[in-house]
C-alpha cells in the first residue's frame, strides 16, 4: 500500500529546501552535507508509511505483525470510499482491529466469529477489497463459504 506518487516529489523538495536553506546559513566546505543528511530521510519516512502489507498466507490473514486465522471468520464486506467515513466514524466499534491508511480509498470489513477473541472485527485498508475477501472464501453476498454448511 505505497503512498501517492505525488507525495515522493513533494518530501524531496522539502528536504531539499530545508538543506538549501542550511547551506546558505553555513557556506564552506560543509555546505554539502545537509544535503546527504536531510535528502534520505523523506525516503525513509514515505518508505515507512507504506511498509505495510495485508495477504492470506497459509490459512491465515496477515495485515502488518497481526495475524487472524481464516476460520474464525464469519463473513466479510467490501467498504466503498463513500462508506469508509461513517466506517471510522460513528459506526466504528472501539473493540475492532483497525489498519487505516488515509491515502487508500477502500476498505474490507472482516467479522469475526470467535467466542474467545473480544475483537468483534477487523477493519482493513486495501485497494483491492474484493480480491482480499475472495483469497478469505467470502462470497459476493459476504457469507464464508463452508463446505459442511448445506
Amino acid at each position: 500500500m505505497w503512498v501517492p506518487w505525488w507525495w515522493w516529489p513533494i518530501g524531496l523538495g522539502v528536504a531539499a529546501l530545508l538543506a538549501a536553506e542550511l547551506h546558505m546559513g553555513a557556506p564552506g566546505m560543509y555546505a554539502w552535507l545537509p544535503y546527504v543528511l536531510l535528502l534520505p530521510v523523506p525516503i525513509w519516512v514515505l518508505t515507512w508509511l507504506s511498509r505495510s502489507r495485508v495477504e492470506v498466507v497459509d490459512g491465515e490473514l496477515v495485515v502488518g505483525r497481526a495475524h487472524l486465522p481464516v476460520d474464525v471468520i464469519s463473513r466479510g464486506v467490501v467498504v466503498p470510499e463513500s462508506a469508509k467515513s461513517a466506517a471510522m466514524g460513528r459506526q466504528l466499534d472501539p473493540a475492532a482491529f483497525v489498519q487505516h491508511r488515509p491515502w487508500v480509498r477502500t476498505m474490507a470489513l472482516v467479522v469475526l466469529d470467535d467466542p474467545e477473541d473480544p475483537t468483534p472485527y477487523w477493519l482493513v485498508s486495501t485497494r483491492r477489497p474484493a480480491e482480499l475477501l475472495a483469497a478469505l472464501g467470502c462470497d459476493e453476498s459476504g457469507r464464508k463459504d463452508d463446505p459442511t454448511r448445506k
